[in-house]
């Protein structure tokens, strides 16, 4: 299945060669999102998982601000809200945030701007998060009485309990420096060297095995959960099944013959056909 270049109310979708990019696309409102956002990035990180062709996705902000969190006008129409309603909505971002994190394939999270409270949990959700100095990051949740709690899984895994409890209960804000402190942000770089920062990232991603990033993405959630004994079969089958693998005896062979291995070079010269929606 191709990735389409689709329309979209509140994002917008891309691919160029093997990446795919997903932009958050409300720069009116510093790309805050709603229940409509929601849906359509779960719609777009479904349709990037089943292209075979797309082999890394960037996840950004149009505009000034990479995401500012829940949308106000979202947030008056959830106040009238039933618990119902309010879970059924809450179990849509939750699984949002999964998707992603469970995503097969590398993602990176080209953070152009502020990030408040929700837009914390997607790039958590993201395998790397490169940053412009200009960002601000907040967990302000606690401020208007609530509490970061569909994306504290990511968020935690991230930045560790120390910084998440005193992040989580103060709601303080902080610049790009302090995120790469604490771990929320991997990499920070002059906002002018933002994307050329972001394409050196790519570059090293695609010259891995997409199948071996796959089962590294795996291990990186399976194994934490698991005691020593219950890893040592799962990794020694990882492996082995890898070793004998098209992708695995590709990449071993062209490493003894000092030559690059097929996927390095692998281009996708015809585009999907563009469908109006």
């Amino acid at each position: 299945m191709k990735m389409r270049e689709k329309m979209y109310e509140t994002i917008l979708i891309s691919r160029e060669d093997r990446v795919g990019r997903v932009s958050l696309n409300r720069p009116d409102v510093h790309n805050a999102f709603n229940v409509t956002m929601i849906r359509e990035l779960a719609d777009a990180f479904a349709m990037v998982k089943e292209d075979a062709s797309v082999r890394v996705v960037i996840l950004t902000g149009v505009g000034e601000s990479f995401c500012a969190g829940a949308d106000l006008n979202w947030m008056r129409e959830i106040i009238r809200y039933s618990f119902d309603q309010n879970l059924k909505e809450s179990l849509e971002v939750a699984e949002l945030m999964r998707t992603i994190y469970t995503l097969p394939k590398p993602t990176i999270a080209r953070v152009n701007g502020t990030a408040i409270g929700g837009g914390n949990g997607l790039l958590s959700a993201c395998d790397i998060v490169i940053a412009s100095e200009r960002a601000k990051f907040g967990l302000s949740e606690v401020k208007i009485g609530l509490v970061p709690a569909a994306i504290s899984p990511y968020v935690v895994r991230r930045i560790g309990e120390s910084a998440a409890r005193e992040y989580f209960l103060s709601g303080e804000r902080f610049d790009a420096r302090q995120a790469l402190e604490i771990g929320l942000a991997n990499k920070v770089v002059p906002h002018e060297e933002l994307d050329r920062k972001v394409d050196e990232v790519v570059k090293l991603l695609l010259s891995s095995g997409p199948e071996a990033i796959a089962s590294c993405k795996e291990l990186l959630h399976r194994v934490p959960g698991m005691s020593l004994e219950e890893a040592k079969p799962y990794t020694a089958e990882m492996i082995a099944r890898l070793r004998v693998s098209a992708e695995g005896q590709e990449g071993m062979a062209a490493f003894l013959e000092k030559r690059k291995p097929r996927w390095v070079n692998e281009k996708n010269e015809k585009k999907p056909e563009e469908k109006k929606e």
